[in-house]
């Protein structure tokens, strides 16, 4: 395995987790990678939502990264723009370690769920074409994976991660930031799940979000799981600070994500 830090710009850094190619094991071979973005509000980063997830993906034959990207006192856009920057990072390199290009994902949890949506929704926008080298194409992932995603700022507002996104302008940017209001033909397919009982996260949220990529035409996938609250992360003993972390049920939905990206191909 190729494992190492990349610096994206200020707090923003990258932790690579790159299964590695061998002469006797089909040296030309390319893999999916998702980039992982850990919940937390847009106050912290958690790590429970980071290297376990990425060693299950690394089991199903796929590249992981886990993106640590600038929190409150940072604003919208600098998070966005380090996503989009590890995106772009990724494809650059797909060549030194073994990436397949147009098989980029992003996953987030939570507050990350919002980031890795904001990219699908926003990756063509103006205020970020300094990013771009030569066209847009290059920040836009090829699927999302959300997480019980922060999706709403108007109907079920986490005003928590609005604050420290938004800070001042929270109530000029509320609008723009509920992400269901700016899908388009331009956001990729996704993959989402949530439970039911999430008191913190409302699963509004993640129906907001399907029911906009449905009207638009979007492949996506859904998945409701009855029991479990929020921050379940694997929802399982691996990724679990108590007990309710743990939910078997729940614990389903990473079969389904890896499934999800298998039938990419």
């Amino acid at each position: 395995m190729i494992c190492r830090e990349v610096v994206l710009s200020g707090q923003a850094k990258m932790s690579t987790y790159f299964l590695d190619n061998f002469e006797n094991l089909d040296p030309r071979r390319k893999r999916p990678v998702v980039l992982i973005c850990p919940g937390g509000g847009y106050e912290k980063t958690s790590e429970r939502e980071a290297e376990g997830v990425a060693v299950q993906l690394l089991a199903a034959g796929f590249h992981a990264a886990v993106l640590w990207y600038s929190v409150a006192p940072a604003r919208f856009p600098q998070a966005l723009r380090e996503a989009a920057a590890g995106v772009a990072w990724l494809r650059e390199h797909g060549e030194e370690f073994h990436i397949r290009e147009d098989r980029v994902f992003l996953m987030g949890f939570s507050a990350g769920g919002h980031l890795a949506a904001s990219l699908g929704v926003f990756w063509d926008q103006d205020f970020l074409a300094d990013l771009r080298k030569e066209k847009a194409r290059e920040l836009r992932p090829d699927g999302l994976l959300l997480c019980y995603p922060v999706i709403d700022f108007l109907q079920v507002p986490h005003e928590g991660s609005l604050e420290n996104l938004a800070g001042e302008r929270k109530e000029e940017l509320r609008a723009r930031l509920s992400l269901e209001t700016q899908v388009g033909p331009q956001v990729p397919p996704a993959f989402l799940w949530h439970t039911q009982a999430d008191n913190q996260v409302p699963v509004k949220n993640s129906l907001l979000f399907y029911e906009a990529l449905l009207e638009q035409g979007i492949p996506a996938e859904l998945h409701l799981f009855p029991r479990g609250g929020h921050g379940m992360a694997l929802a399982t003993a691996e990724t679990a600070r108590e007990q309710r972390h743990i939910q078997r049920e729940s614990a389903q939905w990473m079969e389904l994500a890896k499934n999800w990206i298998r039938a990419f191909d």
